[in-house]
């Protein structure tokens, strides 16, 4: 059925005949096609705000205002099933945010060139859910935990885990959560009070941040929570005698700020350790919390630790890549005459150690060596296979004097003496002469060409011949280049981690690389490698990515 004429789109013998009868058309796909003016006026609505909106979206809520499963839906299940239905356990969700009790019915209506079912509403009592009486039906728990599951272990970020817990929480069990969470140290520290108010969720910051320390004497519900103990429950007069512990002052003010005058507290617990608690708390809801609840709270909070664990172990992970990557990538020399750049992005998923790598070093007669360099694989074994192929390198470099002759060593020892997989480099000598000024001579393995940007903006790749990558097995001759360096030009080392995308493959990049290089080639050179992560690099690499720029003086005196 196409979107009609709001006037016109129901049957002439429902909208004349009765006053206060709403209704309104959905397709097969659950989307509002048409919508009768006593419908739109019950509602609060426009046609423009109803017409193709999902009605299960938009409409449907329980006695709390809370949409529930698609699955657990009356009217859902009305409409799938292409069968008539009807009830009034539901209520409306109005334009203006407030909630219409209904009675409705849904039948079956034949729509052009498809079917779609007919719902029809007026106002009417509501019976009140097990979940306003402080309890969920158990399918409604159920779907409660199903969806905890899905949403906190699909993110490593511990505030999103948490920031997604008061979303899966407020208002559905309660007006308030409240989380404590400890450091590695035993440092407590309040992260979250959220609020749901007036249809939305809202961080009360002044009372966050750092909170007394755990004493084994408090015996109140808090401090045996972060424990370890099992979930109970508290109201303000718990707090309200003299303070056991600095964490009973904290509460008592908890509890005066907010107005909770029921609470259930449950410990976060990790795999192996407690890492805080959760607190949810009812203010504006009436209805307090019971033993009941308690299963409940203690079956979302084990998810939500495991989720803050796994979360903490990837972050101490990463922190160990990035310090290892530190260490193995070398401080740049300093060279008289010329500046020299090297940037380092780690992968998103950093927990791995990227293959990586560049370097720099003076080599005999006032020449500088210069490498660019990935080792296949992303993990801690490809990590010291490339700090084993720099220093070969190195010694190679210091004995060799082309980089062509340099490189296939490497490549033969590679395949006698190591268990190295594949490799790609660039391995190149910088040195100035009388005559020639500031010339560059290199030597390609595999691995993206190098490119010159003049000082004027003009940007060139240096291909090199026969540019087969390391670990082949093959005893191939490596090409050579040679080019002189103008005065003021910048030489751009990169990986294929700046310009590779899964989707298009590498030409796009080099080609954008190219462009973005030449409009930035005034400014700094740690400037110019930070604009070329930021824009070239594709959205869709997940690879690491190093930088090495040379730039050489504007004049030669």
């Amino acid at each position: 059925m196409g979107r009609q004429d709001p006037a016109t789109a129901m049957p002439p013998d429902v909208a004349p005949a009765v006053g206060e009868l709403g209704g309104y058309v959905v397709d097969e796909t659950g989307r509002i096609v048409s919508v009768n003016d006593c419908g739109l006026k019950l509602l609060g609505l426009t046609a423009e705000d109803a017409l193709g909106r999902d009605h299960h979206e938009l409409l449907h809520r329980d006695a709390g205002g809370n949409m529930g499963p698609r699955a657990l839906c009356p009217v859902m299940e009305a409409v799938l099933s292409r069968a008539a239905g009807g009830g009034e356990s539901l209520c409306f969700l109005r334009g203006d945010g407030l909630l219409l009790p209904v009675r409705w019915t849904a039948t079956p209506y034949p729509a052009e060139n498809s079917s779609g079912t007919l719902v029809l509403f007026h106002p009417g009592p509501v019976e009140v859910p097990a979940a306003a009486q402080g309890t969920l039906p158990e399918l409604d728990r159920l779907a409660l935990l199903a969806e905890t599951t899905t949403s906190l272990t699909s993110t490593l970020n511990e505030q999103e885990t948490v920031d997604r817990l008061a979303h899966l929480a407020l208002p559905r069990l309660a007006d308030w959560m409240i989380v404590d969470l400890m450091d590695d140290g035993g440092d407590i520290r309040r992260t979250h009070v959220v609020e749901h108010h007036d249809g939305r969720l809202s961080r009360r910051p002044e009372l966050e941040g750092p909170i007394p320390a755990v004493t084994a004497q408090s015996q109140l519900p808090l401090s045996r929570a972060l424990r370890g103990s099992g979930a109970s429950l508290a109201g303000p007069e718990v707090y309200q005698g003299e303070p056991d512990s600095g964490i009973a002052v904290v509460q008592h003010e908890l509890f005066d700020a907010t107005r909770i005058h029921s609470a259930a507290i449950a410990p976060i617990r990790g795999p192996r350790e407690v890492l805080g608690a959760l607190t949810l708390g009812r203010g504006d809801n009436p209805v307090p919390f019971t033993t009941r609840d308690l299963s409940l709270l203690e079956d979302i909070t084990r998810r939500a630790g495991l989720a803050i664990s796994n979360s903490r172990l990837y972050q101490r992970q990463r922190r160990i890549a990035e310090t290892m990557q530190r260490h193995l990538l070398p401080r740049l020399p300093e060279v008289p005459g010329i500046e020299l750049h090297a940037s380092y992005l780690p992968a998103p998923d950093a927990s791995q150690v990227g293959g990586d790598w560049y370097d720099a070093f003076t080599l005999p007669d006032d020449v500088t060596g210069l490498v660019i360099g990935d080792v296949a694989g992303h993990d801690l074994e490809a990590a010291a296979r490339m700090a084993q192929l720099r220093n070969m390198l190195r010694a190679l470099a210091w004995s060799e004097p082309h980089p062509p002759s340099a490189v296939r060593q490497l490549d033969r020892v590679i395949a006698r003496a190591t268990d190295l997989s594949t490799a790609t480099l660039v391995l190149g000598r910088l040195a100035r002469t009388p005559q020639a000024g500031w010339t560059w001579e290199w030597t390609n393995a595999g691995h993206p060409p190098p490119l010159l940007i003049t000082h004027d903006g003009r940007a060139d790749y240096l291909p090199t011949t026969d540019s087969v990558l390391l670990g082949t097995g093959t005893d191939v001759t490596r090409g050579r280049g040679r080019v002189p360096l103008p005065p003021g030009s910048t030489l751009l080392l990169y990986t294929d981690g700046l310009i590779e995308s899964r989707a298009h493959g590498t030409d796009p990049g080099l080609a954008r690389l190219r462009r973005y290089a030449a409009a930035t080639a005034h400014h700094s050179l740690g400037l110019l490698c930070e604009r070329l992560i930021e824009e070239v690099r594709p959205a869709d690499n997940d690879d690491d990515v190093a930088l090495l720029a040379v730039r050489v003086p504007a004049a030669t005196p």
